[in-house]
C-alpha cells in the first residue's frame, strides 16, 4: 500500500515533478494535504454505478494531467478548493455515504492524493465500511501506483481521452498520454479481471474505460472504441458520452467552443455497433449542460 512518504519526493503520476510537497505544491497544485471539493451522493455516472441510490462522490481538488477544457475546472485548477481532509475525515466521509445508502465511494481525481485515498479505505475498513470503492482517474497513471493501489480499489472508471499525441499535447499539455493510457489500462484490466455485478445490476469490480467525444475529434474517438475493443472485447464496458460543455469563458481554442452535435455522437455510437461493441454505455441528447456539474464548496468533510 502506498505511504505518506510517496509525497516527499513525489512520482505519484506520469509528469515525475520530485517535487517535496510536504513543503510546497507539485505540478498538480496540491501539497501534502488532500482538499475535498465535495462528498456527497452523485445521480449521474453510469447506470451500473450510480444505480437509483447514487454514487457516494468524493471530489478532491487539483489535478496531475489538467485538460484545458475540463469540466471541474473550477477546482482541478487550484488544490486548495473545499475543505482540508485528513484519512481520518475522508474516512468518516465514507462512512457517511455508505449510511446514506450509496452504492459505493467514488473517488473522483485522486491520483495525485492516492496515499490519502488508500489510509482513508483502509481506516473505513477497519470500522465497518464494505461498499466497492471506484477509482475515477483521467488514466493519466503509472502502473507502479497502480499496483500499490490495487487492493484499495474494486472499481476503475477511466478516461481514454486521446489517441492522437498531438490532440493530447494540445489539449493537455501531455504528449505521452496515448502510451501512458494504454498501460494504464492494461494494469487495471489485469487487476480486476472479467466485471462482476450485484443481482440488482450494479457494478461490484471490473473496468468502465470512458470516451468523451471532443467537438472535431470524432476519428480519434472512433480510434479508442477500436483499439479497446480489440485489446479487451467485453471484459471492460466502454462509456460514450457526448456530454462534452465548452468552457464559458475563452480559452483560447476555437476547436473547443461548440457542443458536439448529434450526428458526430451518432456516427461514433454507430462505428462502435458495427465493431460488435455490445457492453456499452451511451448518453442521450440533453445531457451537455452545467447543471451535471456539482456545487464544489466543501459540502459533507
Amino acid at each position: 500500500m502506498l505511504s505518506y512518504e510517496e509525497y516527499r519526493r513525489c512520482t505519484l503520476c506520469p509528469r515525475l515533478c520530485g517535487v517535496d510537497r510536504t513543503v510546497t505544491e507539485g505540478r498538480c497544485h496540491t501539497g501534502s494535504e488532500a482538499y475535498v471539493a465535495r462528498a456527497a451522493l452523485h445521480y449521474w455516472e453510469e447506470p451500473s454505478i450510480s444505480g437509483k441510490n447514487g454514487s457516494g462522490t468524493i471530489f478532491f481538488s487539483g489535478c496531475s494531467l489538467g485538460c484545458v477544457y475540463c469540466q471541474n475546472r473550477s477546482v482541478s485548477r487550484s488544490g486548495r478548493v473545499g475543505k482540508t481532509a485528513s484519512a481520518e475525515l475522508v474516512a468518516e466521509a465514507m462512512l457517511r455515504l455508505q449510511s446514506e445508502g450509496a452504492h459505493n465511494v467514488n473517488f473522483v481525481t485522486p491520483t495525485h492524493v492516492a496515499p490519502t485515498v488508500a489510509e482513508a479505505t483502509r481506516r473505513a475498513r477497519e470500522r465497518g465500511f464494505s461498499l466497492p470503492v471506484v477509482y475515477n482517474t483521467s488514466s493519466y497513471e503509472r502502473v507502479e501506483i497502480l499496483r500499490k493501489m490495487q487492493t484499495t480499489v474494486d472499481i476503475f472508471l477511466a478516461d481514454f481521452k486521446y489517441m492522437s499525441p498531438r490532440l493530447a499535447r494540445e489539449y493537455s499539455f501531455a504528449e505521452d498520454y496515448p502510451s501512458v493510457a494504454k498501460a494504464a489500462i492494461a494494469e487495471m484490466v489485469r487487476e480486476k479481471g472479467e466485471p462482476v455485478f450485484s443481482g440488482d445490476g450494479m457494478l461490484l469490480r471490473g473496468t468502465v474505460v470512458r470516451v468523451l467525444l471532443l467537438p472535431g475529434a470524432l476519428i480519434d474517438a472512433k480510434r479508442i472504441v477500436k483499439y479497446l475493443y480489440e485489446s479487451y472485447g467485453d471484459s471492460i464496458y466502454i462509456s460514450l458520452m457526448r456530454q462534452y460543455t465548452p468552457p464559458a469563458e475563452d480559452i483560447g481554442y476555437a476547436a473547443l467552443s461548440r457542443r458536439v452535435t448529434a450526428g458526430e455522437y451518432k456516427s461514433l455510437v454507430d462505428y462502435a455497433v458495427s465493431l460488435g461493441v455490445r457492453n456499452a454505455y451511451t448518453q442521450e441528447d440533453g445531457v451537455a449542460e452545467e447543471s451535471f456539474i456539482p456545487s464544489f464548496d466543501g459540502s459533507g468533510i
